[in-house]
């Protein structure tokens, strides 16, 4: 059998390949590695018909000098990234979480006189995941032991910061969700779950780019940071630059909770592993 090869449409080649990728890590952190090409050219074919652009070469200058550049580059963000979340996931560093560091947080601030907690989750996508720690500290009613909670949700992609706010969710998404989370937090209505008020005045919501320095910046004095399977989308330096960005937005002793697969072994010396509920959570030096 033979498979025709579609002539039709664009080919990215590999130089204007390394302009694009180095174009996107420049701007984002986001690495391509040249086996990932294929991934890179499929997702960006939608945005030259979007533009109605012929070549990946003329996409590459229209993201140069274009005066609508900007637009699109958010655009292009919206196409690469993977935004795969749900409830309560990796139930075994929530428990970390609820059991481990919230208390630990809670005695230090305490002893400071200030009953405030801080949290950031960066780059959470649809909102699932600072929706999540909202009903962890409202479960263990935290508000109503005198304790203000102020938790951020952050990403570089517009278009998911908005269907955050909306908190209006599909089944699936609740998936690893405990049942009584569902029925106390969540009404329902038709096919989707809307999350309550209770859970949404918890949280704010801001576009942050985690590689600029000047965004990063107007985060400060977070107890606890989420950043959870974002790493792995960065190469070595582009990791080092954000968990520099990161530890600056921890107050001294704050906690950075990763995901499962990620690790700062060989990366940086700026945190400390620590052990809750045998999971691996990382405090500032």
């Amino acid at each position: 059998m033979f498979i025709v090869e579609d002539r039709s449409k664009p080919r990215l080649s590999d130089e204007t390949f390394h302009l694009l990728r180095d174009l996107i890590h420049k701007r984002c952190g986001i690495y391509f590695t040249d086996v990932k090409k294929y991934l890179l050219e499929n997702r960006l074919l939608r945005r030259l018909e979007g533009r109605n652009l012929k070549s990946f070469e003329d996409y590459y200058y229209f993201l140069l000098y274009d005066p609508e550049r900007e637009v699109e580059f958010l655009n292009l963000i919206e196409s690469i990234v993977t935004n795969e979340t749900s409830f309560f996931r990796d139930l075994p560093q929530l428990e970390a979480f609820r059991k481990g560091i919230v208390p630990s947080v809670m005695e230090y601030k305490q002893k400071l006189s200030k009953k405030e907690i801080n949290i950031w989750s960066a780059a959470c996508s649809t909102g699932e995941e600072p929706f999540t720690i909202a009903m962890i500290l409202l479960e263990d009613d935290i508000a109503e032991k005198g304790w203000k909670v102020e938790i951020l949700g952050s990403d570089i992609s517009e278009k998911v910061l908005k269907s955050a706010i909306r908190g209006v969710y599909e089944k699936y998404s609740l998936r690893n969700t405990p049942e009584r989370y569902i029925s106390r937090y969540f009404s329902n209505s038709g096919d989707c779950y809307v999350v309550n008020q209770r859970v949404r005045q918890l949280v704010r919501y801001r576009r942050i780019n985690l590689m600029d320095p000047l965004e990063t910046r107007t985060v400060q004095n977070m107890d606890i940071i989420f950043c959870r399977n974002v790493l792995i989308y960065f190469n070595d330096q582009s990791k080092r630059k954000v968990l520099n960005h990161l530890y600056d937005s921890l107050v001294e002793g704050g906690y950075l909770i990763l995901g499962f697969s990620e690790t700062l072994h060989n990366i940086t010396r700026l945190f400390k592993p620590v052990s809750f509920e045998r999971s691996v959570v990382y405090q500032k030096v």
